[in-house]
């Protein structure tokens, strides 16, 4: 089988993410993050990644990568607030890309989103503290049930919070994100969501990972 790796240019110049593919060994150097996005454990010395988790690797090598994706150059920016200061002067806000109503006003920025085969990636920058970017369970242009979506934190600190009704009140479980953290799934067998939101800890950088079932078209965005 052949390695296949797959620059990604969503992060440019801020970071460098590719998906890895079918990789019997692929070595790391500087601080990544590794997300598993495939469907059996990745092997590093005597640990094992899950599908759907992450963690930071550095120096070392992981074994039976059948897909990843990992960010590289995120822990070499010294100055976070001046990273975040251009990220906000390349990437539009949110509201400008996807006109949601919650949106609006919301200090909330993304890059272009890419999608390699049913695997849609985005980074999101939120530069407030508190975000209030609005909870949401909806993910309407993925009308086949078993959409499945999870978020990695790259840069500064937040969580992920859901809760009971539209109403963050009514929260009942909340997840710590720091840089190489990815919340544990939320969706159900028929592909649920509850209400859930990210909200900042500090001003953050975040990778949504979006990843559709078998049947389902990537919207042309």
């Amino acid at each position: 089988e052949m390695m296949n790796i797959t620059t990604l240019e969503i992060g440019d110049p801020f970071f460098t993410i590719r998906l890895i593919e079918d990789a019997p060994r692929h070595s790391i150097g500087e601080k990544t993050i590794v997300l598993n996005i495939g469907d059996r454990p990745i092997r590093v010395r005597e640990q094992s990644i899950q599908p759907l988790q992450s963690v930071v690797l550095v120096d070392t090598e992981m074994e039976d990568v059948e897909k990843a994706v990992v960010v590289e150059g995120y822990a070499g920016h010294t100055d976070e607030a001046a990273l975040m200061a251009q990220v906000r002067e390349t990437w539009p806000s949110a509201f400008e890309v996807r006109g949601e109503e919650r949106l609006r006003g919301i200090e909330h920025y993304m890059s272009p989103k890419v999608w390699i085969g049913q695997i849609g990636l985005t980074l999101y920058h939120s530069a407030s503290v508190p975000l209030n970017v609005g909870l949401h369970r909806d993910h309407a242009f993925c009308p086949v049930p078993g959409f499945r979506e999870v978020h990695t934190q790259i840069v500064g600190y937040g969580v992920m919070q859901q809760c009971r009704e539209r109403d963050v009140a009514t929260l009942y479980l909340e997840e710590p994100m720091a840089p190489g953290i990815t919340h544990r799934p939320m969706y159900d067998e028929q592909g649920n969501y509850p209400w859930h939101q990210y909200e900042t800890v500090t001003p953050s950088i975040f990778m949504a990972v979006e990843m559709l079932p078998e049947g389902a078209t990537p919207p042309s965005l």
